[in-house]
């Protein structure tokens, strides 16, 4: 489902998928080829929320913001699998967040991070690029091997090939609500509730 929130329009960009069950609201932009899987929820509703293009979303998924204050920016090819929770948080380019992880307001995960399933990122946590975070608090334990730099790369080309197989049995391209009168973002000056 995909709904606009105090006039406010989620932005979808082309061939993106978003399942029946899952919730984009308000302030959302969501970049071409990506997809948000079943039961996720994506909340722009006192902030604003960039999801790149060719990301993926999986099931069980929960990203919102603070008010006035965290916005969430996810970047091209990322990928968060099930069960994630993001809140106010930055993901560079090609990062791959494992299933079950939580990542705190202000904290940001470089490009090409590999952040193990399970792990917490505290408040304002700084991740370098091409490095692997683990544990609960999280830490940065080291820099990627050639083979877990290799996992990461391959997990967002795998969920358009799998967007693109539910399109082919019928499933719904993604497109945004028309209002009248839609209104623009909090970036763009929408007061915050």
């Amino acid at each position: 489902m995909i709904r606009a929130f105090q006039g406010i329009v989620p932005r979808v960009g082309a061939r993106v998928f978003v399942a029946d069950s899952a919730l984009v609201l308000g302030d959302v932009e969501i970049g071409e080829d990506s997809s948000i899987w079943f039961n996720c929820v994506v909340r722009g509703d006192v902030n604003w929320i960039r999801i790149g293009a060719r990301a993926n979303v999986q099931d069980m998924c929960c990203i919102h913001v603070t008010n006035g204050k965290w916005p969430t920016v996810i970047g091209d090819e990322v990928s968060l699998a099930h069960n994630v929770m993001l809140h106010g948080c930055t993901l560079e380019r090609g990062v791959l967040v494992g299933m079950s992880t939580t990542i705190m307001d202000g904290a940001v995960v470089g490009e090409g991070c590999l952040v193990a399933a399970g792990s917490l990122l505290r408040e304002g946590f700084q991740a370098p690029p091409h490095t692997l975070v683990a544990g609960w608090p999280a830490e940065v334990k080291k820099d990627l091997t050639p083979a877990q730099r290799e996992l990461v790369q391959g997990i967002w080309p795998r969920y358009i090939r799998y967007k693109e197989a539910y399109f082919a049995d019928g499933w719904p391209v993604a497109e945004a609500p028309r209002i009248p009168d839609p209104r623009p973002g909090f970036r763009e000056g929408h007061p915050y509730p």
